[in-house]
């Protein structure tokens, strides 16, 4: 099911200025939503103050923030120093709201991590989203909860958002659960993130083939910083993760910056045969989507890692490659942007689940790509990207963050590519367009960076 509709590009778009020789520089990108909202669940859980620092403000961790919030929890932001303390109560009752309207606005990891926190709840609370939200699969956690005793009523049979949820508190024995895991990878990492607290344990069976695996690894190395314990056995047919019943322990965690924001600026170098170095990330990084690095290796870019940052130079010519990228999928976007200057036609396989995230996104890259004149084709489970120069044109963005971010590579090589509703960044990254500038406009004017190339 595609999550918005593929209409003609709004007014307004944000220009992309082409780089006309090659940069040197560095970058720090914000830190990773994906960390942030799994920090912040394990830290309302903990009993006692923990301070995130590090912590990336958006639109989707403002989302967890407030959800978390109307559960009853403390949570005090300061942006100005990247930090959040939290202050859980200590008493019997985990959730300390009997009833909330929970809004995760456009935020999956919202939806999808708090919905199973309320297992450790007794009373009723409501679960919505924006439109686009409304449209992802939610069943696969619903129906887990249903199996651990809540009642879960979705307004539709599709088993979406809006939902009431009911739930009893009960968790005094081992529970045992079976997860889809065909969809998305955020059902079994929320079921996760709530087990530490039941009072026997949880123990969940995921059937293979999963998707995102790399994303269910970032959430247990998380929930360990935090004290919890988890068992992981590995079969023929499925994975089970046994959780221990260990509770969370109150720490100081920070948040390492985000791979999948990274992603654009490294291909920014790879795309115009520029060293761009992003820190804070490097050889000790628990994100997947840092082997996005190690797919730009295989197109001819060289790549060099401390265990803090990442430094990548861009080649003459980017080389054809086929990947499978079901372990890196939020890079998806920003492969084909790069794929489009390589030598020969490239394929990407393993993706298919990500039509349902912020918006059909292989159909929304093909379809982007053949707007500005560049031949792409969808396949079962991903698309093809053949090589060419993109023509003048406003690509629509379909209020996905990353359709905008990735697609602003292709106006780096040459001149009129616009991105529609460039404000949707926000969701994971507001100052993308300063930081983008920062980079590219060296290229463009020309003085600063060939003084650092000299340097170099």
């Amino acid at each position: 099911m595609t999550t918005s509709t593929m209409s003609e590009p709004p007014i307004d778009p944000y220009i992309v200025v082409p780089m006309s020789i090659p940069v040197v520089d560095s970058v720090r990108v914000p830190g990773s939503k994906s960390v942030t909202n799994r920090a912040l669940v394990c830290a309302v859980l903990s009993a006692g103050t923990s301070r995130i620092s590090g912590a990336l403000f958006a639109d989707d961790t403002a989302a967890m923030i407030d959800c978390l919030g109307q559960l009853g929890f403390v949570i005090a932001v300061d942006e100005r120093d990247g930090c959040l303390t939290i202050s859980s109560p200590h008493s019997e009752r985990i959730i300390p709201n009997d009833r909330a309207a929970l809004n995760a606005v456009l935020s999956g990891t919202t939806a999808r991590f708090v919905a199973p926190l309320l297992l450790l709840a007794e009373g009723e609370y409501v679960l919505d989203g924006g439109e686009s939200l409304r449209s992802r699969p939610m069943s696969g956690v619903f129906d887990a909860m249903r199996d651990l005793g809540a009642i879960v009523e979705p307004k539709d049979l599709a088993g979406q958002l809006p939902v009431v949820i009911r739930t009893q508190g009960s968790l005094s024995k081992l529970e045992m659960v079976k997860v889809a895991a065909g969809e998305s990878s955020q059902f079994t990492s929320g079921l996760l993130l709530a087990g530490p607290m039941f009072d026997a344990g949880l123990q969940i069976e995921v059937p293979h083939p999963m998707v995102s695996e790399s994303y269910i690894d970032l959430t247990l190395s998380v929930m360990s910083a935090f004290g919890a314990e988890v068992i992981v056995n590995h079969d023929a047919d499925s994975t089970t993760y046994v959780v221990l019943p260990t509770r969370y322990l109150p720490c100081d965690f920070e948040v390492e910056p985000d791979a999948s924001a990274a992603s654009y600026f490294f291909a920014i170098a790879a795309i115009t045969g520029s060293s761009i170095r992003v820190e804070g990330l490097g050889t000790a990084s628990s994100q997947g989507d840092m082997a996005f690095v190690d797919v730009l290796v295989a197109m001819g870019c060289e790549v060099t890692s401390g265990i803090d940052w990442t430094e990548v130079r861009g080649p003459k010519q980017l080389k054809a490659v086929h990947v499978d990228m079901g372990e890196m999928s939020d890079t998806a976007q920003t492969f084909a942007a790069v794929a489009v200057f390589a030598d020969g036609p490239c394929e990407v396989t393993g993706i298919g689940f990500i039509r349902k995230k912020e918006s059909d996104r292989i159909k929304a890259v093909v379809t982007e790509l053949a707007r500005c004149g560049i031949d792409a084709a969808e396949t079962v489970d991903g698309f093809i990207v053949n090589p060419g120069m993109p023509s003048p044109c406003v690509i629509a963005t379909y209020d996905d963050h990353r359709m905008a971010m990735s697609f602003a590579l292709l106006g780096l090589r040459n001149p009129g590519i616009a991105i529609s509703d460039p404000g949707c960044v926000t969701k994971t990254f507001p100052d993308f367009w300063r930081v983008f500038e920062s980079v590219c406009s060296n290229g463009a004017s020309g003085g600063q960076a060939e003084q650092r190339l000299i340097d170099r």
